[in-house]
């Protein structure tokens, strides 16, 4: 009994370790041993509940009004169109990048398994941006080279750019033949903008591009879809990137978590995050990206739908 370290009084000298480890022994033995192991749900605590709808900043003539005011302003103007859409304005010439302003999507997988079902309303009508200079579409996918916004954003005489792979389709779903196409490392300038492809990589687009777009002192790059792969932020570094638009999906494409580590990796000096809150079926909550930001030191903005953001540095 004395060196019996099971024993909750022992009648002889015992070490510390002894006494305690006689004191755990008694108390898991008086726990009851379930007969099945069954694993304890865990909660993803990134998890978001999804709103039912989500109403644009600005949106329609008001949206339209502020762009066309801000010609004259120093510095470059983004504005959010949804999932992967911008505006980029910079010394008053219009760059836009994969707009979606239709519901061609919702139509086309109608009554489906996957129906696209809208969350945010359409941020504009896009016959009422047919005063860009440029138009960059990154893949072939319907909701980055979209058949019913392509035909009235091109209508006032912008150049049409595409990746290399997807000239037959853009021109099919533009209805016109596109003014270049760019493979990894190619590189066009249209008017105050220079334009350069950058790796990208998707399982169900091939043909897909990132955009490195440069105006003046100012430059920005946009993702398109991919996931966060080696060779990507490789060849994005050394353009000194003001601001990142990085999805955070995460259907295909790189998650919150990736998408802050990408725009890190990069060398950017602002992520804003995209391709997310514009289909049920297809986006994510952003504490994600939100988290991985903070925790890694990356400036972010989180725009609504119509939102202005603005890198100013004096010219």
């Amino acid at each position: 009994m004395a060196n019996d370290p099971d024993a909750l009084f022992p009648s002889g000298p015992t070490t510390r370790r002894g006494l305690l480890s006689a004191f755990s022994r008694r108390a898991a033995e008086a726990l009851p041993v379930p007969d099945v192991l069954v694993p304890r749900a865990t909660e993803d605590p990134f998890s978001e509940e999804l709103p039912d709808s989500i109403e644009p900043f600005l949106s329609g003539d008001a949206l339209i009004a502020e762009i066309r005011a801000s010609v004259d302003e120093t510095g470059m103007h983004v504005w959010w169109l949804g999932q992967s859409g911008f505006l980029v304005q910079i010394q008053g010439e219009n760059l836009l990048i994969d707009p979606y302003l239709s519901d061609s999507l919702t139509e086309k997988y109608a009554g489906t398994e996957t129906p696209y079902e809208r969350i945010t309303t359409q941020a504009v009508d896009p016959a009422l941006l047919s005063f860009v200079d440029v138009v960059l579409c990154s893949n072939a996918k319907l909701d980055h080279l979209d058949p019913g916004t392509l035909h009235h954003v091109l209508a006032g005489g912008a150049s049409f750019v595409c990746a290399a792979g997807s000239e037959d389709i853009a021109a099919e779903h533009a209805g016109r033949l596109p003014d270049a196409v760019l493979g990894v490392g190619d590189d066009v300038e249209l008017g105050g903008f220079m334009i350069h492809a950058v790796p990208a990589y998707h399982e169900g687009a091939p043909e897909a591009v990132g955009y490195v777009f440069r105006n003046g002192a100012y430059a920005g790059y946009h993702v398109g879809d991919s996931r966060r792969v080696q060779g990507v932020a490789e060849a994005v570094a050394p353009h000194g990137i003001d601001i990142a638009f990085v999805p955070i999906n995460g259907h295909g494409n790189m998650n919150g978590t990736d998408a802050a580590r990408l725009a890190f990796e990069a060398g950017t000096q602002i992520a804003v995050a995209c391709h997310h809150e514009m289909f049920r079926c297809d986006t994510a909550g952003t504490s994600r990206f939100v988290a991985e930001c903070v925790r890694i030191g990356v400036e972010y903005r989180l725009p609504r739908v119509g939102e202005r953001i603005t890198i100013d540095y004096g010219f």
